[in-house]
């Protein structure tokens, strides 16, 4: 669709708009795009360019700047990723050693922000809703604690309040009936597996296992997408964002909402590797300042999330794209050894 030329003083242009920050004019182009044109054929490509709406000039500017439609040609055919340096590479490894997977996703978010000076963003894996074991642990007369290990071998605890004491025996036997027939299910299949076997069981333990299993669910709720957000107060210091107390309130409404940021997020959980959304394509990204950069995140092979960076659309992408698939390849290799 374009042209050589067009293509090497548009890639210029976007590089030294993400370096500078400046509108970039003919003379600026003529000197870094390495062509050798005179400055009115640089004008006349500038203008084509403009006309296929891939740059556009500011009013109080003779240079150009581009648009989304320019950034998303530069992200898609002229971008060079430039290699992370070995010293962040050891940096990233030394942080993602396998650990317990929710240090590790935190762990994650952080040295995206870290590293890319925007927000980190990582969204947790979507939890097997299914328990490996229970116990009952008696805190008082009528307030006992549910402890359920997931199937990933993490623990939850929920404090389930009932009518009537129980012994220690009483628990015991509860939670042994439990592990013994409904170990690897999820709650919502021991409620109706229960159902027919309450009619065989004493009253008092029917209520304790049907309150257990109220409470399991609720731990265990695999429609709870979350995400960790780390840096966003990183965002105040870009020029671009922070001039502008509409485009951060918005900014900031979408990371305390989360939702249209999760829906981004999972749609690239089907995604081969990074993908990059650019501000004003998407209505779930709302903003034309803002770019996402994501990659999804296995463990033992199965994808189970996804993290990004969000920054400004004038974000040097040759760095954070790798900074990206780097982090996202060492949380899938450092919770697939974890334990």
């Amino acid at each position: 669709m374009l042209t050589d030329r067009a293509q090497i003083l548009l890639k210029t242009l976007v590089e030294r708009y993400i370096a500078d920050g400046e509108p970039v004019g003919s003379r600026t182009l003529s000197k870094h795009s390495g062509l050798d044109l005179s400055p009115a054929s640089i004008r006349n490509v500038m203008a084509d360019l403009e006309e296929m709406g891939f740059v556009t000039s500011p009013h109080t500017s003779a240079g150009r700047v581009p648009t989304p439609r320019g950034y998303r040609f530069f992200v898609d055919a002229l971008l060079t990723v430039r290699p992370l340096a070995q010293v962040e590479v050891a940096q990233l490894e030394s942080c993602l050693a396998p650990s317990d997977p929710q240090r590790l996703i935190a762990s994650a978010s952080s040295l995206l922000s870290d590293l890319s000076h925007f927000a980190g963003l990582v969204m947790t894996p979507r939890r097997n809703p299914a328990f490996r074991q229970i116990e009952f642990l008696s805190l008082s007369d009528k307030r006992i604690l549910l402890i359920i290990v997931t199937m990933e071998g993490e623990v939850e605890n929920r404090v389930i309040l009932t009518d009537t004491p129980y012994s220690a025996s009483a628990l015991t036997e509860a939670a042994n009936y439990f592990n013994q027939h409904f170990a690897g299910h999820r709650f919502d299949q021991v409620r109706s597996k229960l159902r027919d076997e309450l009619g065989r069981m004493r009253d008092d333990i029917t209520r304790l296992m049907a309150a257990a299993v109220d409470a399991g669910s609720q731990a265990l709720d695999p429609g709870q997408e979350s995400m960790v957000v780390s840096g966003s107060r990183n965002l105040l210091d870009v020029e671009e964002l922070s001039g502008n107390m509409r485009t951060l309130r918005r900014l900031f409404d979408a990371f305390e909402q989360k939702t249209g940021l999760l829906q981004l997020l999972d749609q690239s959980r089907s995604a081969a590797g990074v993908q990059i959304f650019i501000g004003g394509e998407s209505d779930l990204l709302p903003l034309d300042e803002c770019s996402l950069v994501t990659a999804p995140y296995s463990v033992d092979g199965q994808v189970v999330g996804t993290l990004g960076v969000v920054g400004p659309t004038r974000m040097a992408y040759e760095r954070v794209v790798p900074i990206v698939d780097i982090t996202a390849k060492l949380l899938s290799s450092a919770l697939s050894h974890h334990g």
